[in-house]
């Protein structure tokens, strides 16, 4: 009875799932959404810590555009902190946008990242505007260094190899 053949198989097709999970369709972003005023939803504040915002992670995440109905799959994630001008209230937001198409900066705020002063819910904010595109969730902690993401992108397919030629 030779088993060999079947070992061989199974180790191919676990190499062929793993190179393929590697593989990523650059569709939609996962964002994290929630929103806290004044602390009254710690896990959106900062320090934002990851143990227990599985419920916040929107896969994919879906915003709106301007001047079209419906959602649509965002393209960056955003996240707001600052202080009310009018209560000194602090707010977090946490969440998605894509690019609407138009031509200026002031009306798309996934484009630029800055600090200042801004509108948001018909009030002014004091405060930061942050968006990012280059990794899902990079709303919430401080994304895997490129070095971290390299190494397991060449480590384990060189193991899977390995298997495969044992």
């Amino acid at each position: 009875m030779d088993t060999g053949g079947s070992h061989r198989g199974s180790t191919v097709f676990l190499a062929t799932a793993v190179f393929l999970s590697l593989i990523t369709v650059a569709q939609s972003i996962d964002c994290f959404k929630c929103v806290s005023m004044n602390g009254k939803f710690p896990a959106c504040d900062d320090p934002f810590h990851n143990n227990h915002s599985l419920q916040m992670l929107e896969s994919p995440c879906m915003g709106g555009r301007k001047g079209r109905d419906g959602l649509f799959p965002a393209t960056s994630c955003i996240k707001i902190a600052g202080v009310f001008d009018d209560t000194g209230e602090r707010i977090t937001v946490r969440g998605c946008g894509l690019d609407s198409g138009t031509a200026t900066t002031d009306t798309e705020i996934i484009r630029m990242s800055h600090c200042g002063r801004f509108y948001y819910n018909d009030r002014y904010v004091h405060g930061c505007l942050q968006s990012c595109n280059d990794a899902d969730a990079c709303n919430g902690t401080p994304p895997l260094s490129p070095k971290t993401s390299l190494v397991g992108g060449l480590v384990l397919p060189l193991y899977l190899l390995t298997l495969l030629r044992s």
